[in-house]
């Protein structure tokens, strides 16, 4: 599984940050997506993310 964030619509509330940070990342403005699938042991916390995403801008992706 896999995350993948719109950073168009992102509007940097740092949620999925601070719920996830082995998978998600900030730069100046925007969300982003560290490169490679979740690991198991976080997609619990990846799953929280994307449901506290209060633009739904996160999606998960089998791989």
């Amino acid at each position: 599984m896999k995350a993948v964030i719109d950073r168009e619509a992102c509007i940097c509330c740092q949620g999925c940050l601070e719920t996830c940070p082995e998978v998600f990342g900030m730069d100046e403005d925007k969300a982003f997506v560290f490169d490679g699938p979740i690991p198991k042991n976080s997609e619990k916390s990846c799953r929280g993310a994307v449901n506290q995403c209060p633009i739904n801008a996160i999606k998960l992706e089998e791989l």
